[in-house]
């Protein structure tokens, strides 16, 4: 595994964020190992979508991501600031994807399966 991957422990996708500013630094901290910049990163209730990512970088979080397990709201952050050097989900965003969180897609899934969201 490259420094550059994480892959979750069964333990690990089962913790939950302990507050809003864990969530906001984890962003942080994804935007600094892609290389993006992100100056504002705000937390507010969404209604049908985890995340946003203007083309400013500025990145919004659904405030119920705090209620999720952390792997799907890494895979969350991670995929909205992927956005910001791949724009769609074509080939380039897939590699990126891969890169940063090779079970991305499983992770996906959870999300759509447990989150009762579309993403």
């Amino acid at each position: 595994m490259s420094a550059n991957t994480v892959m979750m422990k069964a333990a690990d996708y089962k913790a939950k964020w302990h507050d809003a500013d864990e969530l906001k630094w984890a962003a942080r901290h994804w935007a600094t190992r892609i290389g993006v910049k992100v100056p504002q990163i705000h937390l507010r209730l969404m209604k049908t979508k985890w995340a946003s990512m203007s083309t400013a970088g500025r990145l919004t979080l659904n405030i119920d991501l705090l209620l999720l397990p952390k792997a799907l709201g890494e895979f969350v952050i991670v995929h909205e600031l992927v956005h910001l050097i791949a724009p769609n989900h074509g080939k380039v965003f897939k590699s990126f994807m891969y890169a940063y969180l090779p079970d991305w897609e499983e992770r996906g899934r959870d999300l759509q399966l447990n989150g009762h969201r579309d993403k």
